[in-house]
């Protein structure tokens, strides 16, 4: 996906997406077309995107990054069980 907009893993992130076994595709899906994007509550630096997942039955992918950095920083990505049938 070519964006023009630079983005960091964070070593967490990395080791998450790995572990989880999350394509990159779906971490940038979500990062860059969200279905949904809100203020961390408790991080006024981060910012919660949300995107379905179709390949996994439409679970939400829960991407959390600072975008108050060059380049954006991502710090977490995991499937978001609370929100999942309200986007």
């Amino acid at each position: 996906m070519k964006t023009g907009v630079n983005y960091e893993l964070t070593k967490h992130a990395l080791k998450v997406l790995e572990e989880r076994e999350i394509p990159v595709e779906w971490l940038e899906r979500a990062l860059f077309e969200p279905d949904l994007t809100v203020p961390d509550p408790d991080d006024g630096l981060l910012t919660r995107c949300f995107r379905c997942i179709p390949e996994v039955d439409n679970r939400v992918l829960r991407v959390i990054v600072d975008k108050t950095v060059e380049p954006h920083r991502v710090v977490s990505v995991f499937f978001d069980r609370n929100i999942r049938g309200k986007l």
